[in-house]
């Protein structure tokens, strides 16, 4: 029961940190943000940080990225066509922007969740180091070479 509630604690932890970040950023560059954003980051955070845990640290950090680009990507859009379109909440639009699909996700946007992502594994990373014991995080950028 204990290692249950220590779980749950750390991914509570996880799913805060991620979220309370990515909301103040959206304050930030948009002036405003909807508590379903930090719900959202908060879901994408803890999915972007199991990438090296599923994939293990020795998976380059670029794609590693690029795989958290397409988690957030995804879940924007399927929290965009339920909150945007279904609901009529009108929480962003992409409509004026390139190569977007619904209003809901565009190309610009995807590639910086790149960016965004490679910030996320690494506040994941050190959050679970410092705070839960983990293995201290390192970062490659090419694939590491077989023996």
């Amino acid at each position: 029961m204990k290692n249950a509630l220590s779980l749950c604690l750390k991914y509570l932890s996880l799913f805060t940190v991620m979220g309370s970040i990515y909301y103040l950023i959206e304050i930030i560059w948009r002036g405003y943000s909807h508590v379903s954003m930090f719900i959202l980051a908060g879901v994408c955070g803890i999915c972007i940080g199991l990438i090296n845990e599923i994939l293990s640290m020795d998976t380059p950090i670029w794609l590693q990225a690029i795989i958290g680009s397409c988690i957030v990507t995804a879940g924007e859009f399927i929290s965009g066509c339920i909150l945007n379109l279904w609901l009529g909440l009108g929480i962003w639009d992409y409509s004026n922007m390139p190569f977007n699909l619904l209003g809901q996700i565009c190309l610009p946007f995807s590639l910086l969740w790149v960016i965004l992502s490679a910030c996320a594994i690494m506040i994941d990373d050190y959050e679970r180091y410092w705070f839960f014991g983990e293995e201290k995080p390192y970062y490659r950028w090419r694939f590491k070479e077989k023996k």
